[in-house]
């Protein structure tokens, strides 16, 4: 019930993004680094960025924006990235045959990346409305 009210005072959109093909542990490595970051610069950011999984998470980032310009009618420039985390999702798993007749495991793990964006509402200097 407490979070329900929280959520609903404070200015978030969320965007999801399920099964991508890395795993938690190295999608969350490129999220810290964008958390906090005003939306502009964590794009410019992940299009610059030399991992592989760096292109899904700028797309999840932009679907988020979109979110919050079609649906609840957010201005851009204001928003910035709250949260952004990966969870577990499913793991492939495949077997690679080694010698006298064994086999050992091979795990193809996939994420879900969640980006949470919020309207920063800081009054400038200078400026009052």
């Amino acid at each position: 019930m407490k979070m329900k009210n929280k959520q609903k005072n404070e200015n978030i959109v969320k965007a999801i993004n399920k099964n991508v093909k890395s795993s938690p542990r190295k999608v969350n490595l490129i999220l810290k680094s964008i958390t906090g970051m005003g939306v502009n610069e964590a794009v410019k950011n992940l299009t610059f960025a030399r991992k592989r999984i760096a292109h899904d998470i700028k797309k999840t980032v932009q679907s988020a924006v979109a979110n919050a310009e079609n649906n609840y009618q957010y201005d851009i420039d204001k928003l910035y990235i709250k949260e952004a985390y990966a969870g577990k999702a499913i793991v492939l798993k495949r077997f690679r045959a080694r010698a006298k007749g064994r086999a050992s495991p091979i795990k193809k793990p996939y994420s879900n990346v969640t980006i949470i964006l919020s309207e920063n509402n800081k009054v400038e200097h200078g400026t009052k409305s």
